[in-house]
């Protein structure tokens, strides 16, 4: 197990305790299942259709075999090599160069491209980039991204729900808790912090999941220099042409499609492209690749 994947587990395991305890603290175990049951439903739909819904919202294209026959041929290598089908190829209208995977498995998924990247990067560098796509759709991420919205939402809701609880002077747990000025206290943090928190470590396990997107796709490519240029080209093109998204839809991409000078790391929900790109050095210099 690579130690990004252990990771993503032990932020999940995190994110599950954390939605226990709140759960307890807030609305005791009634309150912690309505709230998982409501934020798995939703979830549950966005999951199903996540693919059409995620290009949809970025106005991409069904590309045919004979618009772009090299792009489909490098598609269709790459997933070769991947061991996974081929996933269906589109195209989005805008000259800011970015990507995304999307699809609830390997047999659902989807490639979108810009018109911007088709231009800018090289055959070598395109292959990276689609590579790492395809990293996406063979590690899984839409289900664990998936996962993890649930749980967070899951906080979320309890989170809310405290706050009409504390109007209604029902918020402490459990009706043997309530009155208790120390489990008060907790559900008060809870309802304050554990949004925060929950927001925090869904962060980390997307940013995770990039790194782990970053290695398998150098070995499918079995070129992890090509994808640390075309992440240096796309990160600058990125902040020079920010691209109009909706910012949920931004951790999809493959480098931040909006401008992000003025973030704070901790809330980014991609790694540092300089982060990245040494890493991918690193493996180039001792040719994990091979």
């Amino acid at each position: 197990m690579s130690t990004n994947t252990l990771k993503t587990f032990v932020l999940l395991a995190a994110l599950t305790a954390l939605f226990v305890v709140v759960g307890d603290l807030i609305g005791g175990r009634s309150g912690a299942t309505v709230a998982l049951f409501m934020a798995f439903f939703m979830n549950f739909f966005a999951y199903w259709f996540s693919d059409k819904v995620a290009l949809a919202m970025s106005g991409a294209r069904p590309v045919a075999e004979h618009e772009d026959p090299e792009l489909h041929a490098l598609v269709a290598d790459l997933a070769r090599r991947a061991g996974l089908p081929k996933p269906r190829v589109y195209m989005i209208p805008t000259e800011t160069p970015n990507a995304f995977a999307t699809g609830r498995n390997p047999s659902n998924a989807a490639v979108a491209v810009t018109a911007g990247i088709r231009r800018l990067l090289s055959r070598d560098e395109l292959e990276g980039v689609l590579a790492h796509e395809l990293a996406h759709i063979r590690n899984r991420d839409i289900l664990i991204s998936s996962i993890a919205a649930v749980i967070a939402g899951a906080i979320s809701y309890l989170a809310y729900m405290g706050q009409w609880a504390l109007f209604w002077g029902g918020l402490g747990g459990d009706d043997e808790d309530r009155g208790n000025p120390l489990a008060l206290i907790g559900a008060l943090l809870a309802i304050i912090l554990a949004p925060l928190a929950a927001t925090l470590i869904q962060l980390a396990i997307s940013r995770s999941r990039e790194y782990l997107a970053d290695a398998t796709g150098a070995r499918i490519c079995r070129c992890p220099l090509s994808l640390a240029r075309a992440l240096e080209k796309l990160e600058a093109w990125n902040r020079q042409l920010p691209m109009q998204v909706n910012p949920a839809q931004a951790q999809m991409f493959i480098v931040n499609p909006l401008s992000g000078d003025t973030l704070v790391r901790l809330f980014s929900t991609h790694p540092p492209i300089e982060d990245r790109v040494a890493r991918l050095k690193e493996m180039a210099l001792r040719s994990e690749y091979y």
